[in-house]
């Protein structure tokens, strides 16, 4: 390989790593704007999967919308902020692991309730003709905590289960 070929080659990496920044940080813009549903679905490939754990999993782009339709009425405040990302390109598609510290508001059948939240995300992407887009959103929470108690007590806090259907 000659050396313009091995600096394309560099080059090209570098710039998938960034696309895939990019796309990391918008679907967390479209979270922390109201859980744009649209703009989040925009992200996600036709036959993607969002897996959020104890938030469900959500099979193809449409079920990604109609979760994330809801969302704000769930969490009318969150600010995602992702960080030590390890990105890992392989030609047309990629891996990558985030982790998330996320302030946030829980709206619960008792009212609204500040709580820390933090995950491990770990992504698979696909380039495509739109660019690289989701092909799979896991999250493994780490950390779920009402604010006032913090986390050392009560890591993960159910509120999912205290939730009205």
């Amino acid at each position: 390989m000659t050396q313009t070929e091995d600096t394309a080659k560099l080059v090209r990496w570098l710039a998938d790593i960034e696309a895939i920044k990019q796309l990391k940080h918008t679907y967390c813009g479209y979270c922390d704007a109201g859980y744009d549903a649209d703009g989040i679905a925009s992200l996600f490939t036709e036959d993607a999967v969002w897996d959020g754990g104890p938030m469900g999993t959500h099979n193809g782009r449409e079920a990604i919308r109609t979760f994330f339709q809801g969302s704000s009425k769930r969490v009318p405040f969150a600010l995602h902020m992702v960080v030590n990302p390890i990105i890992r390109v392989d030609g047309d598609t990629a891996t990558g692991s985030w982790y998330l510290w996320q302030p946030m508001v829980y709206a619960l059948p008792e009212g609204e309730h500040a709580y820390w939240m933090s995950a491990r995300y770990d992504d698979r992407y696909r380039r495509t003709p739109q660019g690289w887009q989701f092909e799979r959103v896991a999250i493994t929470l780490k950390v779920l905590a009402p604010y006032e108690k913090g986390f050392a007590a009560n890591r993960i806090d159910d509120v999912y289960g205290r939730r009205k259907p």
